[in-house]
């Protein structure tokens, strides 16, 4: 019988001087966690890793003081898979989740999340299997380990200028992204209006370019956004509005006939089925960016997705939020559409493992056990001496 040991947990400074149309990252935090287990292979105690997404806080005081001591009080047979050669998944989860009530999601799903994506990433290490392929298998169905990703940036800085814009779009491309994201909402609508005109002047027909609002706009202004954005051929327009207000999410349909794409702030699979159900979203042309690190991980994602396909929306149409390669094995392994990256920001936790490059806007996904985060030397780094 394998044993969960122990569960760290550290939250470290993400901080950057940027902002979006919301907030500012000068205080941004993350929590990483190590889930320890007594199993040995090649000599060392199998270790699962986790951490939560850019834009939500660390959640040190709910992991250690509320869902750490379940899991580690839990009976281990209790965890076990029915084969009793690993770890449970979702009994692990269902432990997590002893004694919370329905709803009121808020940051307790990201806590779980956290955890969630440690125990994943000890299961297939466990089995020896990368996570995307140990997912495909599960499920039935064959991997994909080339998978698409966008690059995720044009945050608002101190001093920033157009021509500073610029030249970070261009350097996305230099690195092999075909479509780029920047912010927008944070200024006035003349201004983005400025800003777009810019980056798409500099990309020209070499990418296509995305825009995120991060939920600033009322349903005037996001109608008025829509307006001036139908103009150009972007990929999408993201998050107008509250991500609960589905009715504002609903009208913008009339006016903007384009891609949209909503979701990261969504932490369940019941929301995500309200979003389906009132917030207009088209399945042939609208992307969901549910993020399974803030929304109680994989096992909830699961559940997400049978949602999703009971609505009549394909897998497929989901690209996450976050950017992290917990992501990036679900899309391999599940066959997602895509995953967000940020080249540049949220390091060591962002980007791939070394070695792995975007070529025209996919990546191959390396055969690492586990999530992959040995591959990557300045995280795993990080990452052991949580663990050690």
């Amino acid at each position: 019988m394998i044993r969960i040991t122990d569960v760290r947990e550290i939250t470290q400074a993400i901080a950057s001087p940027i902002r979006n149309a919301y907030i500012d990252f000068s205080k941004m935090t993350t929590s990483l966690v190590a889930v320890v287990t007594d199993h040995y292979i090649d000599g060392r105690p199998v270790v699962g890793y986790g951490f939560n997404s850019n834009g939500r806080y660390g959640q040190g005081g709910l992991i250690r003081e509320r869902f750490a001591p379940r899991l580690m009080a839990a009976e281990p047979a209790s965890l076990m898979n029915d084969a009793g050669d690993n770890i449970d998944p979702h009994r692990a989860w269902s432990a997590l989740m002893q004694n919370e009530k329905p709803g009121g999601h808020g940051e307790r799903s990201v806590a779980v999340g956290t955890l969630d994506m440690a125990i994943w990433d000890a299961v297939a290490k466990i089995a020896e299997k990368p996570l995307f392929r140990l997912l495909a298998e599960r499920h039935g169905v064959t991997p994909k380990p080339k998978v698409f990703v966008y690059a995720a940036g044009g945050y608002y800085y101190p001093g920033k200028d157009d021509s500073a814009l610029q030249r970070e779009m261009r350097s996305y491309l230099d690195r092999g992204y075909r479509v780029v994201k920047m912010k927008i909402g944070g200024a006035e609508i003349h201004e983005d209006q400025r800003r777009i005109e810019a980056v798409l002047s500099e990309i020209g027909s070499s990418a296509q370019l995305a825009v995120d609002a991060n939920g600033r706009f009322d349903l005037e202004t996001a109608i008025a956004y829509a307006k001036m954005l139908r103009e150009y051929p972007l990929f999408w327009y993201e998050e107008a509005g509250d991500p609960l207000d589905y009715a504002l999410q609903a009208a913008l349909a009339d006016y903007y006939p384009g891609a949209m794409a909503t979701g990261e702030n969504l932490f369940s699979h019941q929301d995500a089925r309200n979003l389906l159900r009132y917030g207009g979203m088209r399945p042939d042309r609208d992307w969901l960016q549910f993020d399974c690190a803030l929304s109680y991980g994989l096992c909830e994602y699961e559940r997400t997705l049978r949602a999703l396909a009971n609505a009549g929306w394909s897998a497929s149409r989901c690209i996450p939020h976050g950017g992290h390669q917990m992501s990036l094995n679900i899309a391999a392994g599940l066959g997602l559409g895509g995953n967000e990256s940020y080249p540049d920001l949220f390091q060591p936790y962002g980007g791939f493992p070394d070695g792995v490059a975007v070529q025209e806007s996919f990546i191959t996904m390396p055969d690492l056990p586990g999530i992959g985060f040995e591959g990557k030397s300045d995280l795993i780094q990080v990452m052991r001496t949580l663990a050690s």
